[in-house]
């Protein structure tokens, strides 16, 4: 998308708000651990402060276990159309697809610029935006606001679809795959997960990944297992070279290596490739995004990363497209297209005539050689780098081992050994 010179999304509501009394505005935003909300220059908190005395309702919401964060990433308008993907409400989350290097537009309020950055977000109307509607809802009901919160009255025929952006599916089913822990006898949702395991053991051709981390062994063994099969799926990971923050820079990018390594000891067969995009210049692109797309069977946007906290620890929602005619599944494949063709400054279109040239998905990758794409290399760990990654510190799988790494390990590799038997490896 182009910047445009409008007012910011704060001001905007505020705006809004005050136009009509009549208008629900509310903000539900986590409130992150002091460490990591001073990492984000107190955002959470200036916010606040900012929507105080305002039509606009505020809140923070820490009613997730201790260590554990509200991931959703969620906008809904009249439960008629909805946002669901990456990107969080941040002056740090623009860019364009081209990724340059430079440019002016990329830059914080005060000026400072900012380095190229992934997110894919969706855009939907229909009963999923209902759906997300009653998610968002909810959430706000367990952020302990004991008032009610009512669904918008039906506003008759409006169409709220934006009139210059063409839908890339019509007519498809649609569904919202959820990660909710079980606390305070809340009970918990595993959907991402299960649609994850689901979605591997079911792929025939091709799995293509855009993902902030790579940390789950879980994940990590169902596709070394698909890659153990002599007609199994291509599979294609792009993440970021080396994550933005230091705390992830000890704990996913080392157990990421370790996955890595399963990976390409897996590959017997040369179908997996993992890289990380950089711009013309070198310079690393940060890969926020949160994408899966199965064949041209399925097609997923949200929030949820691959790692251990996504599936059973923090908030999570992911969309999940399962187109049942040709029009769809062709839909779902120039999705894939139009990413993976990005990444090599292609068009979608040039990008599907170098997949049949060249033999699916990593063909067409390796013909147009490196581009923006350099192989996402793993790294020798030393001892601290191999206590981090055997017991995946900082990476809990729920709140029962949220603070015991024996624990967790146990029951991580008790759940790789369950779906190992299952499927006779």
């Amino acid at each position: 998308p182009e910047a445009r010179d409008e007012p910011d999304l704060g001001a905007l509501l505020i705006g809004l708000a005050d136009e009509n009394p009549d208008l629900d505005v509310r903000v539900l935003i986590w409130r992150s651990a002091l460490a990591i909300c001073a990492t984000q220059d107190f955002f959470p908190h200036r916010a606040r402060g900012r929507f105080a005395g305002t039509r606009v309702k505020f809140r923070l919401d820490d009613t997730v276990p201790f260590g554990a964060c509200h991931h959703q990433k969620i906008i809904v308008v009249d439960d008629q159309v909805a946002f669901c993907g990456s990107a969080d409400i941040a002056a740090d989350r623009w860019d364009t697809p081209a990724h340059l290097d430079r440019d002016a537009r990329r830059r914080l309020p005060g000026g400072l610029g900012r380095p190229p950055r992934h997110e894919v977000m969706a855009l939907v109307e229909g009963s999923i935006a209902q759906r997300l509607g009653e998610i968002a809802r909810e959430r706000w009901r367990l952020s302990e606001d004991p008032r009610p919160v009512a669904a918008p009255p039906w506003p008759g025929n409006r169409d709220l679809w934006p009139e210059d952006l063409k839908p890339d599916l019509t007519d498809v089913p649609c569904g919202a795959a959820l990660t909710s822990p079980g606390w305070r006898g809340r009970p918990c949702a595993h959907e991402v997960a299960a649609l994850t395991a689901r979605a591997i053991a079911e792929a025939r051709e091709r799995i293509y990944l855009e993902n902030q981390y790579f940390a789950s062994p879980i994940v990590a063994e169902a596709l070394a297992r698909r890659l153990a099969e002599s007609d199994g799926p291509q599979i294609v990971l792009v993440s970021t070279e080396h994550s933005v923050s230091y705390f992830d820079r000890l704990t996913m990018d080392r157990a990421r290596s370790a996955q890595i390594w399963r990976l390409q000891a897996a590959d017997v067969f040369g179908r997996f490739r993992a890289y990380a995009p950089a711009t013309v210049g070198g310079q690393a692109i940060i890969v926020h995004a949160k994408v899966m797309i199965v064949d041209d069977r399925l097609a997923r946007i949200g929030s949820a990363n691959i790692n251990n906290r996504s599936g059973g620890f923090d908030s999570e929602c992911d969309l999940a497209l399962e187109p049942g005619d040709e029009a769809g599944r062709e839909a779902v494949t120039r999705l894939m297209d139009r990413l993976a063709g990005h990444w090599v400054a292609r068009p979608a279109a040039d990008f599907a005539r170098a997949r049949a040239l060249h033999g699916g998905l990593i063909g067409a990758l390796d013909s147009y050689g490196p581009g923006r794409l350099r192989p996402l290399a793993r790294h020798r760990l030393g001892p601290l780098g191999e206590l981090i990654a055997t017991f995946h510190i900082g990476d809990p799988m729920g709140p029962e081992d949220s603070w015991q790494a024996l624990r967790r390990r146990e029951r991580l590799y008790s759940q790789v050994r369950a779906q190992a038997a299952q499927t006779g490896a």
